[in-house]
C-alpha cells in the first residue's frame, strides 16, 4: 500500500533521525528533502508541532545556519531550545553559537532519505503523523 506523504510529515520524519547530542540547521533539512529553498517551511512544520508532536519530534535539534536557537513560537522560547540541547550534551560558547564541527549532524544521503521514507509509507498510511 502507498501513500503521499506532506511535506511536512516528511520532515518530521527528518528530524526524528537527528541523533541526541547532534543539531541540524532548517536549510539542511530541506536540502535533504529535496526543496534546498525551503528552509522557512521546515521552520514553519516545526512551529505547528501539537504539544503532542512536539514529544516525538526533536523540534529542538533543529537551529539555524549560523548555529544559534532561533525559534519563534508561542509555547517554545530560544532559551528553553538551548537548554535541551545543553541536556542532551550541546555545548554553547559565551555568544550562543554551537560548534558545527562538533555538533553537527551530517544528515542522510538522498538514497537513505529516499530509503525512510519507503520503509514508514506503510506504517504512515496507518497513523498518519496528523493522528498525534
Amino acid at each position: 500500500m502507498s501513500c503521499t506523504l506532506s511535506f511536512f510529515d516528511k520532515v518530521y520524519l527528518l528530524v526524528q533521525q537527528i541523533p541526541r547530542g547532534k543539531v541540524a540547521y532548517y536549510g539542511q533539512i530541506a536540502e535533504m528533502l529535496g526543496e534546498p529553498r525551503a528552509a522557512r517551511t521546515v521552520g514553519w512544520a516545526l512551529a505547528s508541532l501539537s504539544s503532542e508532536k512536539a514529544h516525538i519530534v526533536p523540534w529542538h535539534r533543529v537551529i539555524n545556519k549560523a548555529g544559534r536557537c532561533s525559534i519563534r513560537h508561542l509555547e517554545h522560547s530560544a532559551a528553553e531550545q538551548q537548554a535541551l540541547l545543553e541536556a542532551e550534551g550541546v555545548k554553547f560558547d559565551e555568544r550562543g553559537y554551537v560548534d558545527w564541527s562538533i555538533y553537527g549532524w551530517s544528515g542522510l544521503a538522498p538514497h537513505e532519505v529516499r530509503a525512510l521514507f519507503q520503509h514508514l509509507q506503510p506504517i504512515s498510511s496507518h497513523r498518519s503523523l496528523e493522528s498525534l
